[in-house]
């Protein structure tokens, strides 16, 4: 029984020193920025290794308005360490949807 739990929470990690995958960084980023905005992430936008962990960009429907071309969306870098933990999180920048152009 005890190597069947092993089992699951070892497959839960990657093969590579135990760390989070890529795609569980991402979910795990993507769930804890709704959590502490109370938003519901609208996508992710990328992924990238840092000295001080993983960076995660993620888009929020911040104000959802009528068209939807019109809705305010925020754009927030989620940071991780190795094992998928919140180190911080913080909005770049707010935009309007249909809003056209870089950052």
């Amino acid at each position: 029984m005890a190597e069947s739990r092993g089992k699951s929470k070892q497959d839960s990690k990657s093969k590579q020193n135990g760390k989070a995958q890529p795609a569980e960084l991402v979910r795990a980023a993507a769930k804890l920025l709704g959590e502490m905005t109370g938003r519901a992430p609208e996508t992710v936008l990328g992924l990238r290794k840092e000295d001080d962990g993983w960076k995660v960009t993620v888009e929020v429907v911040e104000l959802a308005r009528i068209p939807r071309a019109t809705d305010v969306i925020g754009c927030y870098v989620v940071t991780l360490d190795d094992d998928g933990e919140l180190i911080s999180y913080e909005r770049q920048r707010r935009y309007i949807r249909a809003q056209a152009g870089g950052d």
